[in-house]
């Protein structure tokens, strides 16, 4: 009895330490769980977004090494019988290899390099793996993949530094023609400021011009080299027109179905100085430049239409003046300043590149006890990606070049441009964001409750208040409401890993977070709310409309007021940039149209029910009507109120405008189907602006039609041309193969809210309303639906052009240059 009593007790202690053998193993799995987990948020946080493809998949090894660990648990719970083999015969045979030399202990495995068949694809790594780990397919698994992702980031490093090396070496070029004009420039200024008391003609360089023209097609420009190019007309260095040897020059005609080609093409002058036949590049990316190239090619026709008369005799001045220079040297500039940030990228690509190849390898050597991560880690060592040091070389050679010809030997200043800082959240901004929200909630809460006691917001047939007060409060209600919207986009983009700074060309020392945006609403709104809720109980204390209707008109101008005030506060740079992108809409298409107009233009495409208020309150105020109460004056005068229609009209008109452009700039058939969903738009407009003049059944069919036909053109192209959606052969249905949201669903609800909310112009038709409510109330509501729909738009947009972006590799911007080489022949 007594040993069936220790048995069955043994039994039970076994059964015990089974149990807690199990927690113990998976507290460990748990904690090697939460380290690997720390370095990939480290590493997803740190990598170039656009370059995510060619990085390092380490989550991939992650899953094949967890296969390997749980392996090995399973093996060391199950009981090995065949252990006391390991000093039989059968095994020390095979220590001994067919010439009875025995393996070394460190040859687990062994690396070969393979020469590559051409020199672009570089070399390539294929793991052998001895002894044990022969045995795993697990094991084999690993290293197959660790062998691939070794050759990808190779091929990739070479191919990236292959194109810099190559936008270095036009830059050096671009650099010296720069260098060689900009002394001549001087020297020419010198001898002309001696002679001029003993001549009055111009001197000049002996250079030799030709007209020539150079296609800007898939060429994009940096913005600030347009807003800040100054007009300097002075100081000009003249070269003189001549044929070339042996040739006659032949005369240019612009023919009616050759001027859209001659004006997609940049305004050019060939000129040979100093044995280099160059051109000079002018982009026609504002309307000096536009006017200046349409003027060109009628002079150039005209003055060679007299050419043949004049060949070797006649000669006419041509002159690069200051201006055209110091355009060059900012293009240059701007460059440099993208190729020093692509050589940062790529040095960002190999030290993460090679830490996860460390980490990788240590968990592998924790995970299986055998020491491989000092003979594979030689391997990645010596592999090219981390041997090279052109891309080291071109940097510093890049900063030398950047300290000595653009920031006045002032190594600090030269990296204000080339290592710009980001600027530093402070906790301050949240605490007033929580500050200024409990203040707008207050508030409100007071006006509403006022509002109600008042009864104002019933229906009534004549409203001084709602007819006046009311459309300040709507207009910023809807502004304030897509700024805010406009944060979350921010938030939700940076936790995507959506480069949206990238996208829109936004200067990381000056951009708005989503914590500076959210402020600006909560402060805005709070401000606003204040002001109407004191207007709204001046009233109730027995004030007449007189005299307190003018604060709300305050309110509005003291806004304007802000938006351009020059002095340095309250985001001076954010306001400036806004202010140029506004101009830039406004004048299309004369602006080179750029992400950040367009995607600002769709915005107002969304918010012209605030543009109407907007143009109803200064009617309102600027013709004194607040004065007399005649808040009737705007709706009845006729040019007034066909000028709230037309600005129904101006955001739809100003994005064609900017599709016309942009065809006309790159010359793709795409851009001419977008212009044709805002016409549609534009039609769809007019035939309900018709129906609420003409209550007709006629016009409602009109209305009915058209607006279908808008709705069902603008649909598709929201899923298939902006959010890249409903692509047939996707792995995802309906879907595209790439999504940045790990859940399907929250696409598939998107597209469906979108149809809903495409939808609203179904309450023209119906007249629908919410009980005893007012019209302009319900107007508010579906205005803001409509806010609410372009911000869902907003961040598919943007995830859509960021895959774009990460489909081509494009983390810089390509900057076009001023100074390219031609053939004699040409």
């Amino acid at each position: 009895m007594s040993s069936r009593a220790s048995m069955e007790h043994s039994q039970v202690i076994e059964e015990e330490e089974g149990p807690l053998t199990s927690c113990l193993l998976a507290h460990q799995l748990k904690k090697q769980r939460e380290k690997m987990v720390k370095f990939s948020k480290q590493f997803e946080a740190q990598l170039v977004p656009e370059w995510k493809d060619a990085f390092v998949d380490y989550w991939q090894l992650k899953k094949d090494l967890k296969k390997i660990h749980l392996l090995n648990i399973n093996n060391n719970n199950t009981p090995t019988h065949h252990s006391s083999l390991s000093n039989t015969p059968f095994t020390s045979i095979k220590k001994f290899s067919l010439f009875g030399h025995q393996h070394r202990e460190h040859e687990l495995i062994h690396v070969h390099k393979k020469l590559a068949s051409s020199a672009s694809k570089g070399d390539f790594y294929e793991t052998e793996l001895f002894e044990q780990l022969a045995d795993t397919d697990a094991a084999k698994e690993f290293f197959a993949c660790l062998d691939l992702q070794l050759n990808k980031v190779n091929q990739f490093y070479q191919k990236k530094e292959k194109e810099f090396m190559e936008r270095g070496e036009s830059l050096r070029k671009q650099m010296d023609i720069l260098i060689e004009l900009k002394t001549a420039f001087k020297q020419q200024r010198a001898k002309g400021g001696a002679s001029a008391q003993d001549s009055k003609e111009e001197a000049s360089i002996p250079c030799t011009f030709s007209f020539e023209e150079d296609s800007v097609k898939d060429k994009t420009e940096l913005e600030q080299l347009q807003e800040t190019d100054e007009l300097e007309k002075n100081d000009e260095v003249a070269y003189t027109e001549v044929p070339s040897s042996g040739e006659l020059v032949k005369p240019v005609r612009v023919k009616s179905e050759d001027i859209g080609k001659q004006l997609r093409s940049v305004s050019s002058r060939s000129f040979n100085c100093q044995g280099k036949n160059l051109k000079i590049n002018i982009p026609l990316t504002t309307p000096s430049r536009t006017f200046s190239a349409i003027s060109y090619l009628v002079w150039e026709d005209l003055v060679n239409q007299s050419s043949k008369k004049c060949t070797s005799e006649g000669m006419s001045k041509l002159h690069v003046n200051k201006t055209k220079l110091h355009h060059a040297d900012k293009m240059i500039r701007g460059a440099f300043v993208e190729l020093y940030k692509g050589l940062g990228y790529l040095k960002t690509y190999r030290n993460l590149n090679m830490l996860a190849f460390i980490k990788i390898l240590k968990k592998f050597d924790k995970a299986t006890g055998k020491q491989v991560l000092p003979i594979y880690l030689k391997v990645v060592e010596s592999s090219y990606f981390n041997s090279s040091d052109k891309v080291m070389n071109l940097a510093d050679e890049v900063e030398e070049l950047f300290i000595k010809h653009f920031a006045e030997e002032d190594r600090r200043k030269a990296m204000k441009y080339l290592k710009p800082h980001h600027r530093k959240e402070s906790h301050s901004v949240t605490f007033f964001i929580g500050l200024f929200t409990g203040c707008f909630i207050a508030l409100f809460a007071g006006y509403v409750i006022m509002a109600h006691i008042t009864g104002l917001y019933r229906r009534q047939p004549n409203s001084i208040y709602m007819e006046t007060a009311y459309p300040i409060l709507s207009m910023f209600s809807l502004l304030f409401l897509h700024f805010f919207l406009y944060g979350c986009n921010i938030f939700a983009w940076r936790k995507a890993r959506i480069n949206y700074s990238f996208i829109f060309e936004l200067s990381p020392t000056i951009e708005l977070k989503y914590r500076d945006v959210f402020l600006i609403c909560t402060t805005s709104m709070s401000v606003v709310v204040g002001v109407m809720f004191l207007h709204l109980f001046l009233l109730t204390k027995g004030y007449s409309y007189t005299q307190v209707q003018a604060i709300p008109g305050l309110l509005l101008l003291m806004f304007l007021l802000l938006l351009v005030c020059p002095f340095n506060i309250i985001y001076k740079s954010s306001r400036c940039r806004l202010l140029r992108v506004i101009r830039n809409i406004i004048l299309s298409p004369l602006y080179k149209v750029v992400m950040l107009d367009f995607f600002m233009a769709d915005q107002l495409c969304s918010q012209v029910p605030m543009l109407r208020n907007l143009e109803y309150v200064a009617c309102y105020y600027i013709t004194g009507s607040y004065k007399t109460q005649d808040y009737g004056y705007c709706m009845r005068a006729t040019h007034y109120r066909d000028l709230a229609y037309a600005v129904s009209f101006l955001p739809y008109y100003w994005r064609a405008m900017q599709c016309a452009r942009r065809w006309f700039d790159e010359g793709e058939t795409s851009h001419l189907l977008n212009l044709g969903k805002y016409v549609s738009a534009m039609l769809a407009a007019g035939a309900k602006v018709a129906y609420e003049k003409e209550k007709g059944a006629g016009w409602l069919c009109l209305v009915v039609i058209m607006s279908t036909f808008a709705t069902v053109y603008q649909l598709y192209w929201d899923f298939v041309k902006d959010w890249g959606l409903l692509q047939m052969n996707s792995k995802n249905p309906l879907l595209r193969n790439e999504l940045m949201l790990r859940r399907k669903i929250i696409y598939y609800f998107s597209m469906g809210l979108n149809l809903v909310l495409r939808l609203a112009w179904l309450q023209t038709v119906l007249h629908s309303s919410f009980g005893h409510v007012d019209y302009r109330v319900t107007g508010l509501f579906l205005a803001a639906l409509e806010v609410i729909r372009r911000g869902l738009w907003n961040f598919y947009r943007l995830e859509n052009e960021h895959l774009n972006n990460a489909g081509k590799f494009r983390a810089v911007k390509t900057v076009p240059l001023p100074f390219h080489e031609v053939d004699e022949e040409d």
